[in-house]
């Protein structure tokens, strides 16, 4: 889907994590190896006017094509997003479950995108949105968008 962010001077968005940096892997500890638990985030550069945040983090590696892993909207607008806290309303991962689902590759090393939107409106979704309704549904409102990317290969 194609993220059409207003053509305005503010910057997008930066997404970091203390845990794993840029295209490298992430620690096994936010895995179905591990703890199962979600990244530590921290986002710079949020839009002004922003009054929500939403995460969708997706992996384009896996062998059916794109695998939701989390669907995260209404987070109130905050620099970091705990480790192992739900930051927000939690719709349906293709696990069908409504949390984190941890990377978990059968094989290869995959890529993780951790998407941040800034939107400038609270969204009134239900807790059974996926991915495409949520992208729906925040079209109209992104007001900035930026991303992480994290790998992870099981050993």
């Amino acid at each position: 889907m194609k993220h059409e962010i207003p053509d305005v001077q503010y910057k997008p968005l930066e997404v970091t994590s203390t845990a794993f940096r840029h295209n490298e892997l992430i620690p096994s500890l936010y895995t179905c190896d591990g703890q199962n638990i979600n990244p530590p985030l921290t986002i710079a550069h949020i839009h002004p006017e922003a009054k929500t945040l939403a995460l969708i983090i997706d992996d384009p590696d896996a062998g059916g094509g794109m695998f939701v892993h989390w669907v995260v909207w209404n987070i109130p607008i905050s620099h970091h997003i705990s480790e192992n806290k739900i930051p927000g309303m939690e719709g349906l991962n293709d696990y069908r479950r409504q949390h984190y689902g941890p990377p978990c590759p059968p094989s290869g090393t995959h890529r993780y995108f951790f998407k941040i939107y800034a939107l400038d409106s609270v969204l009134d979704l239900p807790l059974s949105t996926t991915k495409p309704l949520l992208e729906k549904a925040m079209q109209p409102h992104i007001l900035a968008f930026g991303e992480l990317i994290g790998l992870y290969k099981r050993k």
